[in-house]
């Protein structure tokens, strides 16, 4: 299968080394300018992994559409938009999309999905996710995971699930694309209240927040048309111990160190989510109250030992 990848950050040089090491003809795309791209067209190595000489690297664009059968999407969430409208200049009839990246604009609180089909007919060019935990840094290592693949076309997410799966990753394939896409993007969300009690020495609540954090955002994806039961699976709940718990978890860090009053510099896709997943809560009328603590201390400056202490002095209810 001819793939290319467009993104060549950590997810996106990991996914085409991933899928070079699988048998495909892979293309690894980047913007020229961009230091990770130059990096990996010069050395054909970043910080987590090297290419072996059969991924083609390569900046441009329409060549890198034009020749994939599969067109893999690694990128930041919020610039989605913005990139698919220069993609979407090119052929895209019969190829597949695949998005592999967690988020929600911000903007309009649309899942990247639906983003996707502004731009392209869906029933001509497919749409997937590919969700689910993992780090570059253990896949390198031969260390094994689950993930999962999405998709409202059936045909589609199984072809997919049966060309990409390894004894390195074992796909599994979803069953509710609103479910998927909000759970992952959630659990970066999550993720950095994780990393907010991490910066505290509150650790130990992270049992609690596990276990309350899925509930809400099962909440809100049964409002948005999804099945609850998506929040407990790979997608956001099988997530939790590579952003909760993992130093190599962007998210978790940027909490961390947001409490701490430091500036973490790398991309942590929760930060803009909560903005969206905020939105999404408040337009439904759903109740996200860890959500909604983590918005109001990134965005509206609100106190953080204020908002624990909220979340603790809520009214008391069954658990379920």
């Amino acid at each position: 299968m001819k793939i290319s990848v467009l993104g060549c950050g950590r997810w996106g040089s990991c996914i085409a080394w991933y899928l070079d090491k699988t048998g495909h003809e892979v293309l690894s795309c980047g913007l020229a300018d961009a230091p990770e791209f130059i990096q990996l067209k010069n050395e054909r190595k970043n910080d987590y992994l090297a290419y072996p000489d059969s991924i083609e690297v390569s900046s441009d664009l329409a060549y890198a559409v034009g020749r994939a059968e599969v067109v893999i999407i690694s990128i930041s969430s919020q610039y989605l938009r913005s990139y698919f409208a220069d993609i979407a200049k090119n052929d895209l009839d019969g190829k597949t999309i695949v998005l592999c990246m967690k988020g929600v604009e911000a903007t309009t609180g649309k899942r990247l999905s639906e983003i996707v089909a502004e731009f392209a007919d869906t029933e001509k060019t497919p749409v997937a996710v590919w969700v689910g935990p993992g780090h570059p840094q253990d896949y390198v290592k031969g260390i094994p995971n689950c993930m999962v693949i999405d998709s409202e076309n059936q045909q589609v997410k199984e072809r997919l699930v049966k060309e990409f799966n390894s004894d390195l990753i074992r796909f599994y394939i979803g069953q509710d694309l609103i479910g998927s896409e909000i759970g992952a993007a959630a659990k970066n969300v999550i993720g950095l209240a994780a990393g907010i009690l991490d910066g505290l020495g509150y650790t130990s609540l992270k049992g609690g927040l596990m276990a309350r954090g899925t509930q809400e955002v099962s909440r809100l994806i049964e409002a948005l048309g999804g099945k609850r039961m998506s929040a407990f699976g790979l997608c956001h709940l099988g997530d939790y111990e590579a952003t909760l718990f993992s130093p190599w978890s962007h998210n978790r860090r940027y909490g961390e160190e947001f409490v701490k009053g430091n500036r973490f510099e790398k991309l942590a896709e929760g930060v803009m989510t909560s903005k969206a997943l905020y939105k999404l809560g408040t337009e439904h009328g759903v109740d996200i109250p860890i959500i909604t603590s983590v918005y109001k201390a990134l965005f509206e400056n609100a106190d953080i030992m204020t908002e624990i202490q909220s979340l603790f002095l809520r009214s008391v209810k069954d658990e379920f």
